[in-house]
């Protein structure tokens, strides 16, 4: 009897073993041919865009440049010392679009500005974001680049911002607004609603971004509809309920999606981007949903 149950047991904590492992494995995202993404571009946007789709001289509605046809590089791999980094001109407006459908992760990667900015943003700050439990076409939101999504915002002094995508929503710990103020996170708040016709977009906690040039690290935690900011190392951001509002009012969980990365009119650059499945919250960012 002993002889046939060692081997169970051995072959049972091998098991145990290689199933922790594999939880806690991060898997790269971002190799040179960009293996894992696909890309969607819109428009060149000019000042004075108003939500409505370009036209040209006609008046013939413009389509937008679609899936898959980047011919002029928006998005780009540099193949540095360190390893891969992609390059984001910001030229034309559009995202890469993760391959897989994502749910309950750890997303983590290091960002910095480039130089180059376009219209219509050559005189605002430099803009970027990652958009989270992306689902449906894009093109379906303001710009008519992005799919409904959540948005980690990556702007010049706004690292870890908060904009619904479309018609997303979300509860945000925050400040009320107040008149044309914004709301502003603060993780003592209590949950604020964020919605589209409503307050829908939300200022991060503090501003922990680094100087030009420099690598910032960001880090997105999902878990069954909550999610956190963090901007290196510093949670700016708390938030739970995500979900999307149909045109009848009903109010739909949204927990699982791909995750863009946006071209917004500023030279951008990303690498070491990574991801690793979580099981649950970790447990030292539970109280922050008590």
């Amino acid at each position: 009897m002993k002889q046939i149950f060692l081997p169970i047991l051995i072959f049972i904590c091998v098991f145990a073993l290689s199933s922790m492992k594999k939880a806690d494995e991060w898997t790269v995202l971002l190799d040179k041919d960009l293996s894992q993404w696909e890309s969607y571009l819109s428009y060149r946007h000019k000042n004075g865009y108003n939500g409505k789709i370009p036209k040209d001289i006609s008046g013939a509605d413009i389509a937008p440049i679609g899936y898959n046809k980047d011919e002029t590089h928006v998005f780009s791999v540099l193949n540095e010392p360190g390893g891969p980094v992609l390059r984001v001109s910001g030229e034309i407006y559009g995202c890469l679009i993760s391959r897989e459908v994502y749910k309950n992760y750890h997303l983590k990667l290091l960002v910095k500005w480039g130089k180059d900015k376009f219209e219509p943003r050559k005189e605002k700050l430099r803009d970027s974001g990652i958009l989270y439990h992306s689902i449906g076409p894009a093109g379906a939101e303001y710009f008519r680049s992005w799919m409904l999504s959540q948005e980690f915002q990556i702007m010049e002094g706004h690292m870890g911002d908060f904009w619904c995508q479309a018609n997303s929503a979300i509860d945000i710990r925050s400040y009320p607004s107040e008149g044309v103020m914004n709301r502003v996170a603060d993780e003592k708040q209590p949950f604020g609603v964020f919605k589209s016709g409503s307050d829908y977009f939300c200022l991060r906690s503090v501003d922990y971004e680094k100087p030009a040039g420099e690598w910032n690290t960001l880090e997105l935690i999902c878990v069954d509809g909550k999610s956190l900011h963090i901007v290196n190392g510093h949670v700016v951001m708390v938030l739970k309920n995500s979900r999307y509002i149909e045109s009848d009012g009903k109010e739909v969980p949204m927990t699982s999606g791909k995750i863009q990365l946006q071209s917004e009119a500023a030279e951008v650059f990303y690498k070491d981007i990574r991801i690793k499945p979580l099981s649950a919250m970790p447990k030292e960012y539970e109280k922050l949903f008590l």
